[in-house]
């Protein structure tokens, strides 16, 4: 299953294993079971550190377990990690083999005192780039406390579960048997909410926090270019960030990134992360700014509220928010959201397979969605609030030709409808002649566009009648000291790239607006 040359590389990185490993198959006679075996007995013929034993008892098959001998650590998966996964399965071998995750000490150390039982089950599908963060995390928290196990669940292999437990997306998490998690959560995200006192720890440790020279509020590509920028400077630089990464994590092909022809969100949002750690910005990752407070001067230190409790003072900000999904803000859509109303239908498509679904937009997302779910259910109903679709020729094109998919024009979709547990249908009004329609279907996709993420700026500085930061061209906002840049600001075109350049811009603006005035006096800076 796998090739020499890949052997070659895993050989590489398994030399690192310290403590031997066994891989604990669960099989029945299915071709998938035949598929883990030949992949399990790929992986153990690569080190000697790795057995093979086919006596597991594990009820779900096909499914295996990575057991460190003689110790109480392991991992489990049920169903074939491969895809998105298959680093997952790797790490997790490295892992239970005694390889350190790659965490700071402070976070193994808080992991690793954990009191208590859990059990982790964690829905994925294949094609989900959101779930391998949530798996990993699961899995490294696994290696390091013995009182923690973890196993993922191929969702679209075992749709008995899935339907029992009425999951409609990727990925869920299960504590205990309740759910605890749904959607991409980083390790710092899931270990606050089961460590319900780590939120207020984290708050006391930012308060001791001297001020900044140049604090970057979001960790997107507009903040990563605004962090190494600054920091390439020789001046105090942090980043606090809900996640780092912001929504190109939740991005999957990208081929329109100058000079790399093909990359994916998480592995982009990883790059952009390594870089800046590489110039030793203090990074606040799992923090939502609240509040901000512009410097009462022009020589003052301007303020960020996090919900945590913790204030942030700098000489600078730059604003990079990013932007998140917009919503339809119709009856319905919040009450049956993670319940048959999605917005990435590379990870919950699986999970609709042989169903019938609606696809909200008909730009490039919305036809680009379409066109893939087409391929795993029975039915995709597009819906366009526009006379036509806004979609690339070519990508109408597409859709045009495939046998299982309707569009509607001139649509305005009016409520979700559902039985109090999961979506059945939704209605929408024909523009042009005022009738209701209603179409009955499992599942709602999603594809509308972005809104900023800027309610917690107003009346701190300018925003646009769209909510966006309003911004000059040196990306100044109307606040002295205050920049911004990226997808939530005034700036035409939300693409990475423009975003780079937009961060980048507002870096040096706040380096020329710091070397422009007076330094701190001793007191504001104590």
């Amino acid at each position: 299953m796998l090739d020499a040359a890949l052997k070659a590389q895993l050989q590489a990185y398994f030399e690192r294993i310290a403590f031997p490993v066994e891989l604990v198959a669960s099989l029945d006679d299915g071709e998938k079971s035949r598929e883990m075996l030949a992949l399990l007995e790929d992986i153990a013929s690569i080190s000697p550190k790795i057995a093979l034993s086919r006596d597991g008892a594990d009820p779900r098959r096909p499914s295996f377990a990575i057991n460190r001998v003689g110790a109480n650590v392991a991992v489990g998966f049920a169903g074939l990690p491969m895809g998105h996964e298959f680093n997952s399965l790797i790490l997790a071998v490295l892992q239970v083999g005694g390889v350190q995750p790659k965490e700071s000490p402070e976070i193994i150390e808080q992991i690793a005192a954990l009191e208590g039982d859990y059990l982790f089950e964690t829905y994925f599908s294949l094609s989900c780039q959101n779930c391998p963060d949530v798996v990993q995390a699961l899995n490294a928290m696994s290696a390091i406390n013995p009182n923690i196990r973890h196993v993922a669940i191929d969702g679209g292999l075992f749709q008995d579960e899935v339907q029992a437990r009425k999951i409609m997306a990727v990925p869920t998490v299960f504590l205990n048997g309740e759910v605890f998690a749904q959607g991409r959560m980083s390790l710092e995200q899931l270990l606050a909410k089961i460590d319900t006192g780590a939120a207020a720890r984290a708050a006391e440790k930012l308060k001791d926090k001297a001020p900044f020279d140049v604090l970057v509020v979001g960790g997107g590509p507009a903040g990563a270019a605004a962090a190494i920028y600054a920091s390439r400077k020789g001046i105090r630089t942090g980043v606090v960030a809900e996640r780092f990464g912001g929504q190109v994590l939740d991005t999957s092909a990208i081929e329109n990134f100058i000079s790399v022809q093909h990359t994916e969100g998480p592995k982009l949002a990883a790059a952009l992360e390594s870089h800046v750690k590489e110039y030793g910005v203090d990074i606040m990752n799992a923090q939502k700014a609240v509040e901000l407070i512009p410097a009462p001067d022009a020589g003052g230190l301007a303020q960020v509220r996090l919900a945590s409790g913790a204030t942030l003072s700098a000489r600078t900000i730059v604003l990079s928010p990013g932007a998140r999904w917009r919503q339809m803000n119709v009856p319905g859509e919040e009450l049956y959201r993670n319940k048959g109303v999605a917005f990435c239908p590379h990870c919950d498509g699986p999970l609709f397979k042989g169903k019938r679904v609606a696809v909200i937009g008909g730009g490039n997302s919305g036809v680009e969605a379409a066109i893939d779910l087409a391929g795993l259910v029975a039915h995709v109903t597009l819906i366009e609030f526009d006379g036509q679709l806004r979609a690339d020729a070519v990508l109408q094109d597409k859709l045009r030709s495939l046998p299982n998919v309707r569009i509607v024009v001139s649509a305005q979709t009016t409520e979700v409808l559902g039985d109090g547990e999961k979506v059945t249908g939704l209605t929408f009004r024909d523009r042009a002649t005022g009738a209701t329609h209603r179409v009955n279907l499992e599942g709602v996709f999603v594809q509308i566009g972005l809104v900023p993420n800027t309610e917690w700026l107003k009346g701190a500085i300018k925003l646009s009648p769209r909510g966006e930061i309003e911004i000059d061209a040196r990306g100044e906002t109307s606040a002295h000291g205050v920049f911004a840049a990226g997808d939530a600001t005034t700036t035409p075109y939300k693409q990475i790239v423009i975003a780079l350049r937009g961060g980048a811009t507002a870096a040096l603006s706040a380096f020329d607006c710091l070397i422009r005035q007076a330094p701190p006096a001793t007191s504001q800076a104590a």
